[in-house]
């Protein structure tokens, strides 16, 4: 069985304890930032139940990194966001773009294990559920923004990072989709490796 992927792990705690301290947002750096510091501690907790390839933890980790960063500043005020649009010119700060790609990209892999070790799927029809997945989870998340800007009014302008965009809710799922074939188009190989190695390990 693998051993837990302590340096990743590592890496976010100290990320996740700057990203904490002295946020532009306290509630949004809570909506922000839940997923990682709820989920990667379950993951750590749960590992010998259900241990993952060195893959999908650093997909996990990474993953946590731009939540945790995003978090920090708001998704429309992070840095990195800010020198991108200067570099490019572009019209926004397009960090929530990032984020959201991240959003397809790393829960595929996820996805894409979970279903190759539980269930017989290959092929085509384990990409095309792993896609459907982010989807289905991008979807979601849009759906938890509308009632967060039901709830909050105005107050959840930041959390939402629309910036003014009437098509932002398009744009997130289509990037998550464009993030979820992407991972399976470049990483499949080597999952598909990692995974075998992990199976023969346990059995």
């Amino acid at each position: 069985m693998p051993s837990r992927p302590r340096t990743a792990f590592a890496g976010v705690a100290v990320v996740a304890a700057w990203s904490a301290w002295q946020p532009a947002d306290v509630a949004v750096w809570w909506m922000e930032a839940l997923p990682a510091v709820v989920g990667l501690p379950l993951v750590w907790l749960l590992w010998q139940r259900f241990p993952w390839t060195r893959l999908a933890a650093w997909a996990m980790a990474l993953h946590a990194v731009v939540l945790l960063v995003g978090a920090h500043y708001t998704y429309a005020e992070t840095p990195l966001g800010f020198w991108l649009q200067d570099a490019f010119d572009f019209s926004r700060n397009h960090y929530d773009r990032i984020g959201h790609i991240a959003q397809g990209f790393f829960p595929a892999l996820l996805a894409r294990e979970v279903l190759s070790r539980k269930t017989p799927l290959r092929g085509g029809w384990l990409a095309f559920l792993a896609t459907c997945f982010c989807l289905a989870f991008s979807a979601l998340y849009e759906l938890i923004e509308w009632w967060a800007a039901l709830a909050l009014g105005a107050g959840a302008d930041a959390f939402l990072a629309t910036q003014g965009d009437p098509w932002d809710t398009q744009w997130d799922m289509f990037l998550a989709l464009c993030g979820a074939v992407l991972a399976q188009l470049t990483l499949a190989p080597l999952h598909n490796r990692q995974l075998a190695t992990l199976q023969a390990a346990r059995y």
